[in-house]
């Protein structure tokens, strides 16, 4: 985009990044010669004195790129260069610094297209992200932080001034803003074509302005990788300091480093959320030495592989988190989470999952060690983790001898150990192991009781498995993120699934193969959605042929549904998160200004806000337990009680607290209740009763001496659920 006042003869082939005054300004300062000239020329005997101030110009200076470039449908990113030289001043910050970006690209498919700025000093702005549909282009479309309409509010081919999906401010932090200037395209689709016509950059008095963070009441992780580009393979050094002050206690980024404050190494993760603005990512702790070392990280067990999760695409930012809970309380390691807030490079990132990084460890995948020397008898039967994922370019596999229902391979990843370290008797016993697994339970006997699938598989991890794919309604469930272990022989020795991954298109929040409905099975998907690369084995299947197996799953749901799938815990759960994300929500949604908009692949309706996404949430749950209680197979004499104490049947007052408050249960039933209080963080403050409880009310007063001023949370646990109630402590 070219300013009015731009001249045709300094478009020189040698000069297309160019930078110019204002018409107005040059009229300014040859007005203010004119006056030095009339001053100078009275000479000394001149009758009066006159001072003369400079004044505060208002200047501008854009610089554009007129010859752009195609953008290949390939998904490689592409990068259009600008060259700034002679800004003045040279560094860039909130009173002078860059106001607005603006392009022209011809695109059949705007929805495709992944539009970055990146700026010398490596900083990254996200500008519009997969916006439009299946609109075409962006016309004179102009970004900067001041407008009034979202990018994501606006539509094809999105004419005049938005606010970008990222603070463009960002880049005013008082760098030198001459350099290479780059506006970084992707397209991520298919069969549609485009290019980059012009963009241009404009730097003035009137800059954008970053997104100011100061303190929260989560954990504040801090990275700083100098500007470097994190890329999704190799460790990149960096330097990581974790401010966490402990509960009840506020954090602040002037605060020092209390948690960790060390060096580490980082790179990007995920497959589809690599496209996402909001990134995840790997990192490895380390010594001042450079050297990995296992550290206790937010009082979660030492280890040194660690994962940044990004909630960008799930508004609840939650529904990892639940999952992982969920599979923890059925008795099965799930990798531990804390929620916390990002800042890289200066540049405040929204909320994040600091959580441990699936892996054999005693605190983790526990099982045994398998080494080079690990290749005869009881030791060469463990330990291994395998999965069904995604394929990338750096993955090592190998393939079962069966396909899936609609004729699709199943590929087995290797996870541990890693491909290259693994000795070719160790990869045909692992091979070996799951021939016998699926040649059992594909023979006419399969289910017998000795020599069929239970000789080989542990039923218990199956069901679970199953139970959380189907309550969740896990579009990616049985067919990617489906870890696998087994253990040694004399450890056991049968093949288990789990732990579970990867649930952030889960509880219903995919609009594509079923993944927005409450009915129906999620293990047949094949059926609905059959034909794709990544498809479901036929174990599952075959398993819910047996009798004997549905009679466990159907007595094993009825003894969860009591428990840790009875509506009320889950609904307070889900409360309980939505109250420890209660501040850090409205900055995350500022910086990702994405609630009541699309993001793949949310199905409709969206809500327009956060409580309406938790609302959402509860709802759909209660819907799929509900469809669950009906049709899973099996018999089982064991009836399904929900709890006897509900949400609306716990009240206390006064909330807010300063000495004392009155706590009252009304229970449908006499039940044995354990209650706490937790802080925000999930550390216990009282522990308040252990005992039985009658019919009808049951009435406390607690006191306030354990307590300092801030929010808690009261657990309520029954014999088949539990309850969560906010607290307000305030003197």
């Amino acid at each position: 985009m070219k300013n009015k006042n731009y001249k045709p003869e300094e478009n020189k082939p040698e000069n297309k990044h160019h930078h110019h005054k204002s018409g107005h300004t040059k009229k300014r300062l040859q007005h203010i010669r004119d006056i030095f000239f009339k001053i100078f020329s009275l000479g000394k005997s001149a009758p009066f004195l006159i001072c003369i101030v400079a004044p505060q110009f208002i200047t501008s200076q854009t610089f554009t790129n007129t010859t752009g470039g195609p953008i290949p449908d390939n998904g490689a990113q592409v990068f259009f260069p600008i060259t700034v030289s002679g800004l003045s001043p040279t560094t860039i910050n909130t009173t002078f610094g860059l106001e607005s970006v603006c392009f022209n690209i011809n695109h059949t498919a705007d929805a495709d297209l992944y539009i970055y700025l990146y700026a010398p000093d490596g900083t990254i702005v996200p500008l519009s992200i997969a916006n439009g549909g299946m609109g075409n282009d962006y016309t004179n479309t102009c970004l900067n932080g001041g407008a009034t309409t979202l990018i994501k509010a606006g539509s094809p081919p999105f004419s005049g001034s938005f606010r970008p999906e990222g603070f463009i401010g960002a880049n005013n932090n008082g760098q030198v803003g001459n350099g290479i200037w780059q506006l970084s395209v992707q397209d991520i689709g298919v069969l549609d074509s485009g290019s980059v016509l012009s963009w241009s950059i404009t730097f003035g008095n009137n800059p954008s302005l970053p997104f100011g963070f100061t303190s929260s009441d989560l954990p504040i992780v801090v990275l700083s990788t100098n500007n470097q580009v994190i890329q999704n393979y190799g460790n990149l050094n960096a330097h990581m300091g974790i401010i966490d002050n402990g509960a009840g206690v506020r954090n602040y980024m002037t605060d020092a480093f209390n948690t960790y404050n060390n060096k580490i190494g980082i790179q990007l993760r995920g497959s589809t959320s690599l496209y996402f603005p909001q990134k995840s990512y790997a990192l490895e702790t380390r010594n001042n030495a450079n050297i990995k070392n296992d550290t206790i990280m937010m009082g979660m067990p030492a280890e040194h592989d660690w994962i940044l999760y990004a909630p960008w695409d799930d508004k609840s930012c939650m529904r990892d988190v639940l999952s992982y809970d969920v599979a923890n309380r059925t008795g099965h390691y799930a990798v531990h989470t804390r929620y916390c807030e990002l800042v890289l490079d200066g540049q405040y990132q929204g909320i994040y999952v600091f959580e441990e990084k699936i892996k054999r460890d005693t605190t983790r995948v526990d099982i045994a060690k398998l080494t080079p020397a690990d290749t005869v008898g009881d030791q060469l039967t463990g330990g291994y983790i395998f999965s069904i994922d995604k394929i990338t370019g750096g993955s090592h596999y190998w393939t079962s001898n069966y396909l899936s229902s609609d004729g699709g391979t199943i590929r087995f990843q290797y996870d541990y150990p890693k491909f290259v370290d693994m000795l070719p008797v160790q990869k045909n016993y692992i091979h070996a192991y799951m021939d016998t697994v699926e040649n059992t339970l594909n023979s006419p006997n399969f289910a017998d009781p000795v020599t069929g699938y239970r000789k080989y598989i542990d039923v218990p991890s199956f069901i679970d498995y199953f139970i959380l794919n189907e309550v969740s309604k896990n579009v990616d469930g049985y067919r990617s993120s489906t870890y696998m272990n087994k253990d040694k022989g004399s450890n056991g020795g049968k093949l288990k699934m789990g732990p579970a991954w990867d649930y952030n298109i889960a509880w219903w929040n995919s609009n594509y193969c079923g993944g927005n409905t409450t009915s129906g099975w999620q293990y047949q998907f094949n059926n609905l959605c059959g034909g794709g690369m990544y498809q479901i084995p036929f174990w599952w299947t075959r398993l819910l042929s047996d009798p004997s197996y549905t009679q466990d799953l159907k007595c094993r749901w009825v003894e969860l549904r009591q428990s840790v799938l009875s509506i009320n815990r889950l609904n307070g759960y889900v409360d309980s998160i939505a109250a420890v994300l209660n501040e850090a929500k409205g900055r995350h949604f500022t910086i990702w200004p994405i609630l009541g908009f699309y993001t793949w692949p949310n199905p409709s309706p969206i809500p327009g806000d956060y409580a309406g996404e938790v609302t959402a949430l509860k709802t759909w749950i209660q819907n799929r337990i509900a469809w669950l209680d009906s049709h899973m197979p099996g018999n089982c004499s064991v009836a399904i009680r929900e709890n006897a104490v509900s949400a609306n049947s716990v009240t206390v007052f006064p909330n807010p607290f300063s000495t004392s408050f009155q706590l009252n249960l009304y229970l449908s039933h006499p039940d044995n209740i354990k209650m706490d209080i937790t802080d925000m963080l999930g550390n216990t403050v009282k522990t308040i009763s252990t005992q039985a409880f009658h019919e009808g009310d049951n009435t406390m007063e607690i006191n306030n001496q354990d307590f300092t001023n801030g929010i808690y949370l009261l657990h309520i646990v029954s014999s088949n659920g539990s309850v969560v109630k906010k607290l307000s402590k305030q003197d």
